[in-house]
């Protein structure tokens, strides 16, 4: 059978972890309804495209247990919904998409042998991880080629995101990359969007909207 092209969509927070609050809603509010919104799109336009969601309802669910679901079902793009929020009374309106940035230097490199030399504490590491020695700097080479690969899909994608938010009248924030865990732990492109600032009063009413969650 011809692979079928699966979309996981991550709704950022939930549960215990309300994410950023605003005047009267929550972050993880926001962000399941537009990832719900999302699928609910995705699969009237692209009706061959599966579509897994991180949480379909309000609960707690572990950054690695995200990445682990995208990894176990062989995604092929996942995006994670987040708001964005500022400090004592700062406000700000638009949309923002980050992709992940493997920043490269001597140190980077030694704190990522040290953080997944734990791995060499798990049962069956060899087979799981397949052939991973995370002492080895070849294995990082190999890692971050095809990180490489999609960390060029992965600006791409955010850049159509952005060109979306840009059409549909949201203020263009940009792309960034940042070393999100979640994304970290994606085997596939992935991306992160902030759709915008909860701390933002006609922003917050914007995003709890029927119009802003479309």
């Amino acid at each position: 059978a011809a692979h079928q092209f699966t979309l996981v969509i991550d709704a950022g927070h939930g549960g215990k972890d309300p994410g950023a609050i605003g005047t009267y809603s929550k972050e993880k509010n926001i962000n399941l309804n537009v990832a719900l919104k999302v699928g609910e799109l995705v699969q009237k336009n692209c009706p061959d495209v599966q579509i897994i969601y991180t949480r379909r309802t309000d609960v707690f669910v572990d950054l690695d247990e995200r990445a682990n679901i995208a990894n176990r079902a062989k995604a092929d793009l996942f995006i994670s919904v987040h708001t964005n929020a500022l400090e004592n009374g700062r406000t700000a309106i638009g949309s923002e998409t980050y992709s992940l940035g493997m920043a490269r230097a001597k140190e980077n490199l030694d704190v990522a042998k040290r953080e997944n030399s734990v791995i060499l504490y798990e049962q069956n590491y060899q087979e799981r991880y397949a052939g991973f020695n995370p002492n080895s700097s070849e294995s990082y080479i190999i890692f971050d080629f095809m990180q490489d690969q999609q960390m060029k899909q992965s600006a791409e994608l955010a850049r159509d995101i952005q060109r979306a938010y840009s059409n549909a009248g949201r203020p263009d924030m940009g792309v960034h990359q940042a070393g999100f865990l979640v994304l970290r732990k994606t085997s596939m492109p992935s991306v992160l969007t902030e759709l915008g600032f909860i701390t933002t009063p006609q922003e917050e009413a914007y995003l709890n909207s029927a119009k802003g969650t479309n």
